[in-house]
């Protein structure tokens, strides 16, 4: 009797325990095709995230090089004159300087005084936009640009700064902008990342500037060298057959897993993909690097010729040979802009290695007929100040700046908005660093507005709240 009583007693907490985890089960698989409609990501599109979706509308172009100045270019020593402060070189800073809403990072109130610009301007093309003698290559090309003086935002320092200009926030664990745009459009290469990042030295400060945030893993950008093996252990240690039925099999377990165990779980399906891609790579990043079949003529447009632009000259090179290939969004870094000693030699140091390599980048892009859709994006964190913080030095200014932007349908030769007459503020048409990113999204085909991710209760953007002075339809 007890022993009938204690194998009923088995059984019913085991029919218990199955309904139990069934229940959880089924509620687990309900839940996530409620939070995946939210997100707008079908769980079935973990196998090919980065298939090609369609643009929200007709999109002027369909790829971006973003050339990212690392440290804040000064905008009075490059694209943005200013003669009024030629006159009050060495006078005393003006009341308005020290006002409360104002933050700047080194310079000292009554110590500091005006420091005019030691560059030379001079009107280029049809178009008459001046440009420093620090980008006398780029500015061959001026009719092809449209130079943005009133850029602005509120972080003062480095690191806060650039992520605010390349994921939209100064808070970490946010989407780059590259990642956005992947996750917006997909990808137009199978053999290739969909987003790449390179910078003339061995990486970039933080990964979080071409992270992929609280998107799935899948839209992360992928780092490239410029010379050498693109990407570490890519080289093949067995033959390639063999190679491919290891993959074939470890593929189906891990897909196994993935529908059995983690259907939710975009880092291993973006792990899943990687491992693809990188056999697939093995074939197509070697051929990316290899420039030996470009013509000496190409080569010398972007300064291979010369140890002072070889370097970013082969990284802007590369960027074209990899529009070519479909890849999305490409990221080059360069560093050497942080002037707050001797800012003008600095500037013509970092100018002369990347003033060619850029201009041939417009040349072999309009030659060759990519120029229509891929967009270029100059930019640094932020600017610097007109004011000689000590050793002819400037300091951080995100109250005014430039970026110019080219390609993907913009018509060149314009300038948009101006800082004040000093160079400090930007007062007219001021353009936020979200406003520059919806502008990209729109000249890319998205509405920064219905890009959205649901992540921690809410509908999250690349703009987030901001975003309302769009300038793609006044670029184009």
């Amino acid at each position: 009797m007890n022993n009938n009583y204690g194998s009923f007693q088995n059984a019913m907490e085991t029919r218990r325990k199955f309904l139990f985890k069934s229940g959880l089960g089924f509620g687990g698989l309900a839940l996530n095709y409620l939070l995946d409609c939210e997100k707008g990501v079908a769980t079935s599109k973990l196998d090919r995230p980065l298939m090609a979706k369609p643009p929200h509308f007709k999109a002027k172009g369909k790829s971006v090089i973003c050339l990212y100045m690392k440290g804040g270019p000064s905008q009075m020593d490059t694209f943005d004159p200013k003669p009024l402060l030629t006159r009050l070189d060495g006078q005393p800073i003006p009341p308005s300087f020290t006002t409360k809403d104002l933050q700047l990072q080194f310079v000292k109130v009554g110590e500091m005084k005006l420091m005019a610009s030691r560059r030379t301007f001079k009107k280029y093309g049809q178009s008459g936009l001046e440009i420093s003698d620090l980008f006398r290559n780029v500015g061959q090309y001026a009719d092809d640009l449209a130079v943005i003086r009133s850029c602005h935002h509120e972080s003062f320092i480095h690191g806060p700064a650039m992520s605010h200009m390349l994921t939209g926030s100064i808070q970490l664990g946010h989407p780059s902008v590259g990642s956005w745009v992947v996750y917006g459009l997909g990808s137009e290469t199978e053999n290739l990342p969909a987003y790449i990042a390179m910078s003339e030295g061995s990486g970039v400060s933080t990964k979080a500037v071409y992270s992929s945030g609280f998107l799935p893993a899948a839209y992360q950008g992928t780092f490239v060298r410029a010379e050498g093996s693109p990407l570490r252990n890519l080289e093949p240690q067995i033959d390639v057959n063999n190679q491919q039925k290891v993959l074939n099999q470890v593929n189906r377990w891990n897909r196994r897993y993935l529908a059995d165990e983690r259907q939710d779980d975009s880092r291993l399906a973006a792990r899943l993909n990687n491992y693809e891609l990188a056999f697939r790579m093995q074939t197509a990043g070697p051929e990316l690097i290899n420039i030996s079949d470009e013509p000496a003529h190409v080569q010398d447009m972007y300064g291979l010729n010369s140890e002072h632009t070889a370097k970013f000259g082969r990284m802007c090179l590369l960027a074209r040979r990899m529009v070519e290939r479909g890849v999305r969004f490409i990221q080059l870094y360069k560093s050497g802009w942080d002037g707050h000693t001797e800012n003008d030699q600095l500037h013509v140091t970092s100018s002369a290695q990347i003033d060619r390599p850029i201009a041939g980048l417009l040349a072999d892009l309009k030659q060759r007929g990519l120029l229509e859709s891929t967009i270029l994006v100059w930019t640094g964190e932020f600017g610097r100040t007109p004011i000689n913080q000590g050793k002819m030095g400037r300091d951080h200014n995100p109250y005014g700046f430039t970026t110019w932007m080219a390609g993907g349908g913009i018509r060149g030769g314009k300038i948009v908005g101006s800082t004040d007459e000093l160079g400090f503020r930007a007062v007219e048409d001021r353009v936020h660093v979200n406003d520059l990113h919806a502008t990209i999204l729109g000249l890319l085909g998205l509405d920064h507005e219905k890009l959205t991710y649901f992540f921690e209760g809410r509908h999250r953007r690349l703009t987030d709240v901001g975003g309302q002075n769009n300038l793609a339809t006044r670029l184009i």
